[in-house]
């Protein structure tokens, strides 16, 4: 069996968490190349790490975790997907942000704000992309495959 054909037997929700967890690597990985590389601060150099995370995970997730449900046109879908996870990316932004100020100065600072204030906005960013973004409606089963 194919790795992708393995993929996409699990539930819906694994799969974007697998997604997210992809896009926390850009997420940060984009936030130390900001931070070390760009000489950003922490706050503008994570606005630029979660807006390319986030066009990544609308990519993947149009792949992989909801290859079924999207929409032809591209354009529209991303920004779909972008504006309503602001709101979850919001969540994801405040506990960064908190996470930060708090423990400032460690060079693993920002990854570990990366991601608490990922998984703070998960769930809410799972449900707005399942029921708005990829389906017009939401599935009944969390767990359908």
């Amino acid at each position: 069996m194919r790795w992708r054909d393995a993929y996409h037997r699990l539930p819906k929700i694994v799969r974007f968490a697998l997604v997210g967890c992809a896009g926390y690597c850009v997420d940060a990985g984009v936030l130390y190349l900001a931070l070390y590389a760009l000489g950003m601060g922490y706050y503008t150099g994570r606005i630029v790490s979660y807006a390319l995370a986030a066009s990544s995970t609308w990519y993947m997730n149009r792949r992989f975790t909801f290859p079924d449900s999207r929409n032809d046109d591209r354009l529209r879908e991303w920004g779909r997907f972008v504006m309503l996870n602001l709101l979850g990316g919001g969540m994801n932004y405040a506990v960064y942000a908190a996470y930060v100020r708090m423990h400032a100065g460690s060079a693993a600072t920002p990854a570990i704000g990366v991601a608490l204030g990922s998984l703070a906005g998960m769930l809410i960013n799972f449900y707005l992309s399942r029921w708005f973004v990829f389906n017009g409606r939401p599935d009944t089963d969390l767990t359908e495959h």
